[in-house]
């Protein structure tokens, strides 16, 4: 509540100012704003080999956000975000509800996910407060209710022709729903979570200190700068550096190349690589040093209105004892591996050497407006990975988009994985059921 008035009293000051010089400007400012949204209705049901019953949840909310005009470049922005609990006398079960919809002890809550300001001066623009990022390795993994949000203070700059420079600081990290799947440790910090067991619990619902969530010690943030160029033709490359202060510097570089078949022009082939190196910096705070590296390459191609892929990657291997070390820790969000399932994460863990398949067909041409997935994962994971034992575990699954034609703006999406040995003689069946209106 005192970040939220603090943060409240500093948009009055700004505003304030503004009106002493402009006051018909800055009425016109909000009355040409613009307010959008989304409402999500998510259902998930999980059969899990290591609990006595189902877990089961259905929960509604989404979000509120209404933004300013500009006025000679500055505009304002907040948005509110919220999951509330519904059927609970329907799904109350020896194991309890899953939690992954909803706050840590299974219950509803909201927050206020974005309030920041921004400013655009020619090809730059400054964004700076709570607000949604979606970058390589801190992002807002909106998996399930609430997605990850950030308190944040970048500069985007697009002067270069056909670069996009980045430049900024994240200071604060309010965990999304989807963290309630992990508990620490070194899956939880290789997952896209915190590594401290309990952070979930004390933390969702605020946000809290980049350094605290991540490792339990207060930090100086995150600071971060990228470049993305484009001007060589059918090619992308990218590259970021996180300076975690006092824990690890992790540089994501990615290379995407697409080219014409010599064969037939309806077939678009194209190879993607990528690679995360992370170092620790300062006091190696929670990671004791880390020296990890991950490497990834995916081929795809498209035909007419089936896109496949097949991706590969690796992970460092460690020692006995030093499997944190040698795996990919990301805290934050942000989950880019081309080998990722829908819900196993493995890839980043030491010595784990991944493999996933993948089509997709759109229907759109056959009269329906619908995307379907189906995709297998394979995760070769080593005896030092420090996730139970020595195995390889598995995840098919499937992904299902329809828009109807007779509600704009609404997509239902149908979901489901079934990964066996996930760890140790664990496997489940997880279905979900997404319904998610935009406005």
């Amino acid at each position: 509540m005192k970040k939220q008035m603090k943060l409240s009293i500093i948009a009055v000051g700004v505003l304030s100012a503004l009106s002493a010089n402009a006051a018909e400007d800055l009425s016109s400012m909000f009355s040409e704003g613009k307010t959008s949204g989304q409402i999500r209705t998510f259902y998930i049901n999980r059969d899990d080999t290591t609990k006595d019953d189902k877990q089961i949840a259905t929960a509604v909310g989404g979000h509120l956000k209404f933004e300013t005009a500009a006025y000679e470049g500055l505009s304002v922005g907040a948005a509110l975000y919220t999951t509330n609990r519904i059927l609970d006398d329907l799904e109350t079960d020896s194991m309890g509800p899953n939690t992954t919809l909803l706050k840590n002890d299974g219950s509803s809550y909201s927050l206020l996910g974005e309030a920041y300001l921004q400013y655009k001066r020619g090809n730059t623009t400054f964004k700076g407060g709570r607000q949604k990022l979606d970058t390589p390795l801190a992002g807002s993994d909106d998996a399930r209710m609430l997605p990850n949000l950030f308190e944040a203070y970048l500069l985007i700059n697009t002067d270069l022709p056909n670069t996009t420079l980045i430049g900024g600081h994240v200071t604060s990290f309010a965990p999304g729903t989807f963290a309630n799947a992990y508990n620490g440790d070194v899956l939880g910090a290789t997952a896209g979570y915190t590594a401290v067991p309990g952070n979930t619990a004390t933390y969702q619902g605020d946000f809290t200190n980049m350094g605290t969530w991540a490792v339990g010690e207060r930090t100086a943030g995150v600071s971060v700068v990228s470049a993305t160029y484009t001007g060589i033709e059918n090619l992308k490359i990218q590259a970021w550096d996180y300076y975690a202060h006092n824990i690890l510097n992790a540089v994501y570089g990615q290379a995407d190349f697409s080219w014409k078949c010599l064969i037939t022009d309806a077939m678009k082939p194209s190879l993607s690589a990528q690679i995360i190196k992370e170092n620790g910096v300062g006091d190696k705070l929670g990671v004791d040093d880390i020296d990890s590296l991950y490497a990834a390459a995916q081929f795809s191609v498209k035909i007419s209105d089936l896109t496949a892929s097949i991706a590969y990657s690796e992970q460092s291997k460690a020692d006995a004892g030093e499997s944190l070390q040698k795996s990919t820790v990301s805290p934050w969000g942000g989950m880019p591996a081309f080998t990722q399932g829908m819900v196993t994460r493995h890839m980043f863990l030491a010595g784990t050497k991944a493999t996933k398949v993948a089509a997709t067909y759109d229907f759109k041409n056959m009269g329906a407006n619908v995307k379907a997935t189906a995709y297998y994962a394979t995760f070769d994971m080593d005896e030092n990975s420090g996730y139970s034992t020595d195995r390889v575990t598995k995840e098919p699954g499937f992904d299902v988009i329809y828009n109807p034609e007779a509600v704009k703006n609404l997509e239902l999406r149908f979901r489901g994985n079934f990964p066996t040995e996930f760890a140790e003689n664990r496997d489940w069946d997880e279905y979900r059921f997404i319904a998610n209106y935009n406005f």
